[in-house]
């Protein structure tokens, strides 16, 4: 996942000058990104208590890059070991009980049954209950790596988890998509001003003085 920033009509060779005014802006972007979508992964699901993500994997892999070409500056979004995974975990899941939690008036954000309900407004949906042996070995991984005990058999275990996740859904936490959305808002207007800023220097460096006026967004010449 990555945002460009395209610089139509200005010369290729620009960005091969001085642009520090434009990565700061994109780097500030990327890095409240990252920031605020920690602090979503981080605070307490809808149950009050736990926190959004079992695993700590997403949380630490989570970062941004910045890359540049001739007209062309891009802050990618990278998930590392949890590339396979990190949409299900923005756009939750469907549990396999969505329906019946419907009819029952069950809803997100309370406890015991009402829990089914979790993944509302997610495109993504569990079919089946039953955990397949791919989630089983993911699940037992995580408990191996996790400071706790299980009673009994760790397969029963992971069954028994697995199964419950399959059945009640995944939150949809929205870590990615809503911190995006929310500064991709004054995005546009901090790449103008520091593309002025920019730009400035860049003609402060030519023999004729020229200034750029922000406000009407003109090159005037002195």
């Amino acid at each position: 996942m990555a945002v460009t920033l395209r610089l139509r009509g200005v010369d290729g060779k620009f960005l091969q000058g001085d642009t520090k005014s434009l990565e700061e802006a994109m780097i500030k972007f990327g890095s409240k990104v990252i920031q605020d979508g920690r602090v979503i992964l981080n605070s307490p699901g809808s149950d009050g208590f736990n926190k959004r993500t079992s695993s700590d994997t997403l949380y630490n892999d989570y970062h941004y890059t910045l890359k540049q070409s001739n007209s062309t500056m891009t802050v990618g979004f990278e998930f590392g070991r949890a590339n396979s995974y990190w949409r299900f975990v923005d756009e939750g899941v469907k549990g396999v009980g969505y329906s019946e939690a419907k009819t029952q008036g069950g809803t997100q954000g309370k406890r015991g049954r009402t829990g089914i309900a979790r993944g509302q407004g997610s495109p993504f949906a569990f079919k089946y209950a039953r955990p397949g042996k791919v989630m089983r070995e993911a699940i037992k991984e995580w408990i191996a790596n996790k400071p706790i005990s299980v009673d009994g058999n760790i397969e029963s275990a992971a069954f028994a988890i697995g199964y419950g996740i399959k059945r009640r859904g995944l939150e949809r936490t929205q870590f990615y998509t809503k911190p995006v959305k929310t500064h991709l808002i004054t995005l546009p207007d901090e790449v103008k001003e520091a593309f002025r800023i920019d730009m400035q220097n860049l003609i402060n460096k030519l023999p004729n003085k020229i200034t750029i006026d922000s406000k009407k967004t003109l090159i005037q010449t002195k």
